[in-house]
């Protein structure tokens, strides 16, 4: 007897997740906008928030990894803010180029599918992949503070998509998308800068450079226009409403 209130449950759970939400109002996109870039830009902020990026990018490096069949061995997160992501397979060749390559550009691709999704108006499912993609993270993690810091972020999705009304989602889902976005520029930026003064000798751009005998700087600019062509794509996406 209980079958078909659970099915209705069920069904307006799925359409809740698969539907349209209205667009927030202006000052709620402007305003997560200021603060994902105040979170980028502050020092004290993003000694904590850059752990966020850190996840995207060696979220990337795991993805590629199995996409191009190489074995992931396990993925570790750090107070620090770095990462490692250990893959066995080729040492060479496409696979092990496009996992070197997926780190710094993750972030700026995963805002800019963020950006997709809210343009649509899918506020709620954007939440909903985020809490399966953090999941699908955690059973690689290898590390307690990198399994902290994953449950940490897949919480507050979940809480946020399970709990929060409409408008803390879309700041929520907002706030997210925009920090991807400014976020995914700063790192590259910093990379560049430990390069010039030798404190980055076995970086994702200079392996790339010594995978693909194109020079580190080159792939510095590659990062960079990825960033900078997301961000710019994206906001174009996110503030046309405004105009």
């Amino acid at each position: 007897m209980s079958a078909q209130p659970t099915d209705q449950n069920l069904g307006e759970l799925w359409n809740q997740v698969t539907g349209t939400q209205p667009a927030p109002p202006g000052w709620l996109v402007l305003a997560t906008a200021g603060a994902a870039l105040l979170a980028v830009l502050a020092r004290p902020l993003w000694h904590v928030t850059r752990n966020a990026v850190t996840i995207a990018h060696e979220g990337g490096h795991g993805l590629i990894a199995l996409v191009t069949g190489r074995r992931l061995a396990g993925i570790r997160l750090h107070s620090d803010t770095s990462g490692l992501t250990l893959s066995y397979g080729r040492p060479t060749g496409p696979g092990m180029i496009l996992t070197a390559a997926a780190g710094y550009t993750a972030p700026a691709l995963l805002g800019l599918g963020c950006a997709a999704l809210l343009t649509a108006g899918r506020i709620t499912l954007l939440l909903w992949l985020a809490v399966a993609l953090l999941l699908a993270l955690l059973v690689r993690i290898r590390n307690a503070f990198g399994l902290f810091t994953v449950l940490v972020a897949g919480g507050a999705f979940f809480l946020v998509s399970w709990f929060g009304s409409a408008e803390v989602q879309a700041g929520f889902a907002y706030l997210g998308c925009w920090f991807l976005l400014f976020g995914a520029v700063r790192p590259v930026l910093e990379l560049q800068h430990q390069r010039r003064i030798g404190w980055a000798r076995d970086s994702d751009a200079d392996q790339l450079a010594r995978l693909t005998h194109v020079p580190g700087l080159a792939w510095i600019t590659v990062f960079l226009l990825t960033a900078l062509a997301s961000l710019a794509l994206s906001a174009s996406w996110l503030l046309r409403p405004l105009h």
